[in-house]
């Protein structure tokens, strides 16, 4: 699923979907890009920032056209303990490469990788940052 901002619309007909992975995308050349992922994660179960949320912010290539502060962007991915993806999707071989992470990140948080969990390897993930 796609979607804007959360809460996601309620269909009352079907079952709420079944979320393995949930990723936010910050762009750095929109001033208010960072509100609405902020106003989102009031929706998001805290369970989730266990291992099943990340953070994609683009437009990196540009920081000279950033209209979000940095500190702000870092802080987020502190406050929940969440890995961040940093990229340029103006760029092919980036935006392909970031495609690969996250559906690797998303197999891992869906459980087809044995041996991993979606919390082990967030936690490296954070590490690594």
């Amino acid at each position: 699923h796609l979607a804007t901002s959360l809460p996601l619309p309620s269909d009352s007909d079907r079952l709420p979907p079944k979320i393995d992975l949930i990723v936010f995308m910050i762009d750095i050349k929109n001033k208010y890009s960072l509100k609405k992922v902020e106003d989102s994660l009031a929706y998001v179960d805290p369970s989730y920032f266990l291992g099943k949320v990340c953070f994609l912010v683009t437009g990196v290539g540009r920081v000279n056209c950033c209209s979000i502060e940095m500190n702000a962007v870092w802080r987020l991915g502190e406050v929940y303990c969440s890995p961040m993806l940093f990229c340029e999707l103006e760029l092919e071989a980036v935006r392909v490469s970031t495609a690969q992470r996250l559906v690797r990140m998303l197999q891992i948080c869906a459980g087809h990788i044995p041996g991993v969990s979606a919390l082990s390897f967030s936690s490296l993930m954070w590490n690594s940052a």
